[in-house]
């Protein structure tokens, strides 16, 4: 048994030294390239002949094109703060009033919302294209990362799930005792159920603000074909488009480090609100 228990166990730790493998050699592949003194996209070798810290220098020197990297991360993070902040509001407000509230047609809208959250969002990318252009929120310069905003936390109230069990976890016997002492929904909701949701209410506003930092589809459909307004996705593909890959390869990786750097910080920084959100507001 002992001698089965070793075998099983190595070969256990030898799958997961080979994913890590895998997982650990785009990185890899990614910082090395992003250092690479050779311009161009088509080598036969990964090694670098020789390194360079000028990818990451002339990142930030407006090229060809109008490409403006750090015009880029400013619109992201423009974007990313704005709507962090409102989806976070709709989903922490959508997931209190679903947890603590008994309304007509409460269960068929969560069977509802859980059904649609099953779909990709893209599916709708048509009717919202649509409709952004009826009210001319396209190709207008600025006012398309209004539009992106709202694109983002609009829909953010269907993911109440998890921020709702998290408040299900919250005896109901606080709210009614600051119901007897005079206060609102509205006082119980920000002056009792918040201060008790910390890691939930981070745990929201960080994966609310690292969505427009990934996000390609929607941002290249809204935001047309204006260069100055693209949000840090899109520039990073347009580096890599036929008539830039050459000049802009090298670079492009080195945006691509650049960018997961603070994405990775922050997720480290707030890697205990992930793991306290799991575990529920009151601890036995």
């Amino acid at each position: 048994m002992k001698s089965r228990k070793f075998w099983v166990n190595t070969l256990v730790h030898v799958i997961l030294a080979a994913l890590s493998f895998i997982w650990i050699l785009p990185i890899f592949f990614a910082v090395l390239t992003s250092f690479r003194a050779e311009s161009g996209a088509e080598k036969t070798y990964i090694i670098p002949k020789g390194f360079t810290v000028n990818n990451y220098l002339n990142l930030f020197n407006v090229g060809t094109g109008g490409l403006n990297y750090a015009r880029w991360f400013g619109n992201t993070i423009v974007v990313a703060g704005f709507s962090c902040v409102l989806s976070a509001f709709f989903i922490l407000c959508v997931s209190f009033s679903l947890s603590r509230m008994r309304f007509r047609m409460r269960q068929p809208f969560m069977n509802v919302a859980l059904i649609l959250g099953m779909f990709p969002g893209f599916m709708s990318m048509i009717a919202v294209y649509y409709i952004l252009k009826g009210f001319g929120f396209l190709e207008t310069g600025a006012i398309s990362l209004v539009a992106l905003v709202l694109v983002y936390s609009g829909g953010a109230g269907l993911g109440f799930y998890i921020t709702k069990g998290f408040f299900d976890t919250i005896p109901k016997s606080l709210d009614e005792a600051a119901f007897l002492d005079g206060c609102t929904k509205w006082q119980v909701f920000t002056k009792v159920t918040l201060p008790l949701s910390k890691p939930i209410a981070v745990y929201t506003l960080i994966t609310s603000f690292m969505a427009p930092f990934t996000d390609y589809i929607f941002a290249r459909v809204i935001l047309g074909q204006n260069r100055d307004y693209y949000t840090i996705a899109v520039g990073l593909w347009t580096m890599v488009e036929r008539e830039f890959i050459e000049q802009y390869y090298t670079r492009f990786f080195a945006g691509c480090v650049l960018i997961s750097i603070p994405i990775a910080i922050l997720f480290l920084l707030t890697q205990k609100f992930y793991t306290d959100s799991m575990s529920g507001a009151v601890k036995g």
